[in-house]
């Protein structure tokens, strides 16, 4: 008699709503990590689920609590029976919260169907006052921190529950899956010759760019280059831009950034990962309202790309970034460090995987 050949592993991601897709895109780079050894589903709170179709993952979407009349509790309850029903369908071995503060809804509905093994993936470096959150790290079988540039792999706590993991930076594309120049310039149709920058200063979800942004464009502008600046997929409201300023929609931004001479960004965990991992000249603009410490981030990757970091916020703070930028551009890039944490999560991931099956 033939014998079967065991089922694979189920695992069921939950990303919340931040001000990008930074939670969604740590959650897909694990998944794509799995993709040949468990199954992954999605349960989003942020708008953009075409981007998991593309990726090849379904994926369920339910409205955040932000964007919704209901109170609190009433969103809770609503949030238990629809990620509810997908735990029902699915059966997963492992569920996997990627966010701040993990929802008691999450941590009810996984009680409720019998979830093996749940897991937190909580990023670091938050400003002060804004890392405090009161869920007990031992409620989870495994606790992910995606490391900061520079990070090492590293075992916080050993045991089960609450085994921690702090991994080296985790990016959502492996560097094979980056265009050069030449063929990223041609997948955007942007002309081959010439001076091209790349402005991605946010959603604006959490504070306004546009002064700063409006600003660097003209200032880029005076030095010859063409511009253009993308769309986030979650924004609520586009910046209006110049006539001259091409806008893009890009996901992922690592996949194209090499198309640009230059680039400016806003100095959130990804779009510092993606900087490193495409070694194109940055210059980076700290978000002093979201509550990561972008400052302090933003001068770690100085260490390990060519970065200017300046909050931009007149005209002579603008010149002389831009300045800096340009004289960085003609530097060699300084050795890089590892990028390789989404690979380590799988792992992480896959191994309780197995643990769950033997529960």
């Amino acid at each position: 008699m033939t014998q079967r050949p065991a089922e694979r592993p189920r695992v069921v991601f939950f990303s919340i709503n931040g001000a990008g897709l930074g939670h969604l895109s740590r959650s897909l780079a694990y998944a794509r990590r799995l993709r040949e050894r468990a199954d992954s589903f999605f349960f989003s709170l942020a708008s953009a689920i075409d981007v998991i179709h593309d990726m090849g993952f379904p994926a369920d979407y339910f409205v955040s609590e932000a964007w919704t009349r209901s109170e609190s509790n009433a969103w809770e309850r609503e949030l238990l029976v629809r990620f509810g029903l997908l735990l029902e369908e699915v059966r997963p071995t492992v569920a996997v919260f990627d966010g701040t503060w993990p929802f008691q809804g999450f941590l009810d509905a996984c009680d409720a169907y019998n979830v093996p093994r749940r897991v937190w993936s909580r990023r670091g470096l938050h400003r002060p006052g804004h890392g405090i959150v009161p869920v007990d790290e031992r409620h989870f079988d495994l606790v992910i921190e995606p490391g900061e540039l520079g990070t090492s792999l590293t075992v916080v706590r050993p045991r089960r529950p609450g085994r921690k993991v702090r991994t080296p930076p985790v990016t959502l594309l492996r560097d094979d899956e980056l265009l050069d120049r030449d063929a990223a310039r041609a997948a955007l149709g942007l002309s081959s010759e010439g001076r091209h920058a790349l402005l991605a200063l946010g959603a604006g979800n959490l504070g306004d760019p546009t002064p700063a942004a409006l600003g660097l464009i003209d200032e880029l502008g005076r030095r010859g280059f063409d511009i253009a600046c993308t769309r986030a997929p979650i924004s609520i409201k586009d910046m209006p831009l110049p006539d001259n300023v091409r806008p893009l929609t890009l996901y992922p931004l690592a996949r194209y950034l090499r198309a640009f001479d230059v680039f400016v960004g806003a100095a959130g965990y990804n779009t510092c990962c993606e900087v490193v991992q495409s070694g194109v000249p940055s210059l980076l603009v700290p978000n002093t309202v979201a509550a990561d410490d972008q400052a302090r981030r933003a001068a770690a990757v100085a260490k390990h790309a060519r970065a200017v970091v300046s909050e931009c916020l007149t005209t002579d703070e603008r010149r002389e970034a831009v300045d800096r930028l340009l004289a960085l551009a003609a530097a060699a890039p300084p050795p890089r460090p590892a990028l390789d944490g989404a690979q380590h999560a799988a792992d992480e991931l896959f191994a309780l995987c197995g643990a769950g099956a033997a529960a």
